[in-house]
């Protein structure tokens, strides 16, 4: 797991730097400028062999002085550069201003104007340095129209051409904490080839608009750690409780049940020892979801997996399973009964379920029957019978993790998701991760909101994101059924005695593996068959 830092916590980070001596704001500045310049011949290391010509646009703050570093930089190369401000050098902050100073020894500061952009030939490299992760309100208003006539050049036959599109921490006009842009009416800025941020990610880059608005993130180290901050007391903000981390590898270090033996058979374990999984399905016509379900809690470690389903609807599922059980369970009733079973202690329904009584019924044991409390996913069809039934929604416990897609999303908690869906005007504007995590203290369950930034939340506030992005973008993985097969991964993993919130993180990050793996043209079906492979691949 990879900590995620919104614009509040870097700034905090870097001012306990700087108040305990270790480091000045113009040595960070200057490190920041380094890194940028070294992302770029690394992207790009043709551009190292021969000069070239850079546009940077710098702002008003230090974001700008960065800026202004990267210029200097480039100009020791041999490269040609143009400098635009939009501000004035004179207001500038402190440590911006004097590297702005030191650019002045060197080349000139123009405005950035239209009608000073409009006299430029064409460059290599367009650095956008004007306002980074300190933009909290709207562009200003000729800085709209700035954008708007860049990206009009760019779809002329012979305006520019930009080769290269770099940003500085996000693109400008972008809340680095929840990805949305503060100036959507104009389409967004140029989309950039490559985004460099410094000491940590930002979980803007990994929301709403954040990806799309970059082909690729680096992150540069800026010497500065925040573990050692935290423990010597410098950086003791509230915010800090309100940690976000990125899903990754990371997720399967040593002290993971991954490698204490709660995945993959070990010898001389009985079947029970690894859980046993229930997935309840619905009628006759609707049985494949709950097949997918059960595939992948199967696949993912549970030691034994059952279906149940309606007289009706067993010979549909006994065509096409073999490893996968089945057992009648027409009504609420039989349900209980099967619950007698100690051995079961993972539950799935949602699936191809329906929204007739018998869902209704089944909702109501798993979530407050004799039984209950049980570990619970409570998916598609399942979702919709807690938004029609208040009841039940009220009686969700901590076992239960809750799946919803953004529609799903919207019914269960309309008006979390009418505040979602507000237009940013100013940041921090309210993310996904805020939604979610106010999702998950309502319920007082887990809620994994789907998407290709999925966000995992609990009820005491901790949050995760699993990054469909970057190098994991897997646009493949938005096929029918996937979705399906990711609930049956979680309950797998909680079959697996895996506690709520880290099923669900783990699932999602493996699902979105299995997707990479195959590759386009996959289909529901090949998740589930990928998950040997991406085992293998980490060493399990």
């Amino acid at each position: 797991m990879t900590e995620l830092l919104t614009a509040a916590q870097m700034r905090a980070i870097e001012q306990a730097a700087i108040d305990s001596g270790e480091v000045t704001g113009l040595e960070l500045m200057e490190r920041a400028g380094r890194g940028v310049v070294e992302a770029i011949l690394e992207e790009w290391p043709e551009m190292a062999l021969t000069s070239q010509k850079a546009v940077v646009l710098c702002g008003p703050g230090n974001n700008g002085g960065d800026g202004f570093v990267v210029a200097r930089l480039l100009k020791q190369r041999g490269w040609e550069v143009e400098v635009f401000l939009y501000g004035e050098v004179a207001k500038l902050p402190v440590d911006a201003k004097v590297n702005a100073e030191r650019w002045l020894e060197m080349g000139e500061i123009k405005d950035l104007t239209i009608d000073n952009y409009e006299k430029l030939s064409r460059p290599n490299v367009l650095i956008d340095a004007i306002f980074g992760i300190g933009l909290n309100k709207k562009l200003p208003e000729i800085l709209i129209e700035f954008s708007k006539f860049l990206m009009g050049q760019l779809r002329k036959p012979y305006g520019f051409r930009f080769r290269k599109i770099v940003n500085i921490d996000t693109q400008s006009g972008l809340c680095s904490d929840s990805g949305k842009l503060l100036h959507r009416k104009t389409g967004g800025w140029l989309i950039p080839h490559l985004t460099v941020t410094f000491c940590m990610k930002k979980v803007g880059h990994h929301l709403e608009d954040g990806p799309f608005f970059s082909k690729k993130l680096v992150c540069k180290p800026l010497g500065l750690k925040r573990e050692e901050f935290l423990e010597r007391g410098l950086y003791n903000e509230p915010i800090d409780d309100r940690r976000v981390s990125l899903i990754d590898q990371k997720l399967f270090g040593k002290s993971t049940p991954f490698l204490e033996g709660q995945v993959g058979k070990h010898f001389g374990w009985n079947k029970y020892d690894c859980g046993h999984a229930l997935i309840l399905s619905g009628p006759t016509h609707f049985t494949g979801a709950s097949r997918l379900a059960a595939r992948g809690a199967l696949r993912i470690g549970a030691g034994l997996v059952t279906i149940g389903a309606e007289a009706a609807a067993l010979p549909e599922h006994a065509a096409q399973l073999t490893s996968i059980m089945l057992a009648e369970l027409p009504d609420a009733a039989a349900l209980s009964e099967k619950l007698q079973d100690k051995r079961i202690n993972a539950l799935c329904l949602g699936p191809g379920l329906g929204v007739d009584d018998r869902a209704v019924g089944l909702v109501d044991v798993a979530v407050r029957g004799d039984h209950a409390p049980y570990a619970t996913v409570l998916d598609a069809d399942a979702l919709t019978v807690l938004s029609q039934n208040p009841d039940l929604f009220s009686a969700l416990h901590d076992k239960c993790v809750l799946t919803p897609h953004a529609g799903e999303f919207k019914r269960l908690f309309p008006d979390i998701a009418e505040k979602l869906a507000e237009p940013a005007t100013k940041g921090p504007a309210y993310s996904k991760v805020d939604a979610t995590r106010d999702a998950a203290k309502r319920a007082g369950c887990i809620v994994l909101f789907k998407g290709a930034d999925t966000v995992i939340a609990d009820p005491q506030g901790r949050a995760s994101i699993n990054s469909a992005h970057y190098e994991r973008s897997a646009p493949w993985l938005a096929t029918a059924g996937s979705g399906d097969v990711l609930a049956g991964f979680i309950t797998g993993l909680l079959a697996r005695g895996f506690a709520p919130m880290q099923a669900a993180e783990t699932a999602a990050w493996l699902h979105v593996e299995c997707a990479l793996k195959f590759g386009p043209g996959l289909i529901a079906e090949d998740i589930p068959e990928q998950l040997p492979a991406v085992f293998r691949d980490l060493g399990l």
